[in-house]
């Protein structure tokens, strides 16, 4: 995971990451198959644990407000957490894979337009309740807040502290839409 999280998907050889696992060309094979069935379990084990806070914040908020409020907050910690590669291995891993890897970039843009969507639908579901006014834009809320946190992840990559990072969320939020009015 963390060579793949440090380097992305095309960076990382097959002698880097027998050397990492301390294992053999042969034992790798026969374990996962290919690098990129090594790659695939990666991912789903980093979504699991370290990615994992985004789908709780998504899970556990009563309000899309709350949820993202929780998100970025725990992002700017997350990305930036000591004895880690910094930002998320999900948005960086395939930045510039060649054209033999359009699958990985395919398998990473799924996972990040999911949790667009499903960002949207707080904020729709936000919207119905009337939480927020009639006329937000889900889609964009939601499209703004993953490019927030994508943003996030470079900046961390790029050596941006925790505090950065918290400042950046606290900017985001103040351009969240203003509670719908009273009934």
């Amino acid at each position: 995971m963390r060579a793949f999280w440090e380097r992305g998907f095309d960076a990382v050889s097959i002698a880097d990451l027998t050397a990492a696992l301390t294992i053999g060309p042969p034992s790798l094979y026969a374990a996962f198959g290919d690098k990129k069935t090594l790659f695939r379990e990666v991912v789903d084990r980093y979504a699991g644990t370290h990615g994992a806070f985004s789908d709780r914040a998504m899970a556990e908020e009563p309000t899309a407000e709350r949820a993202v409020r929780r998100l970025l907050t725990e992002a700017a910690v997350e990305y930036t957490r000591p004895g880690r590669p910094r930002g998320c291995l999900v948005i960086s891993a395939a930045v510039n894979c060649s054209p033999e890897s359009a699958d990985v970039q395919d398998l990473l843009r799924q996972r990040r337009n999911a949790n667009v969507a499903q960002l949207e639908r707080l904020v729709r579901r936000d919207i119905r309740a009337g939480r927020l006014p009639r006329g937000t834009g889900a889609r964009g809320l939601a499209v703004f807040v993953a490019a927030t946190l994508q943003g996030m992840s470079q900046q961390a990559r790029d050596g941006a502290s925790t505090a950065d990072l918290r400042a950046v969320a606290d900017a985001a939020m103040r351009a969240w839409p203003a509670d719908a009015a009273p009934a």
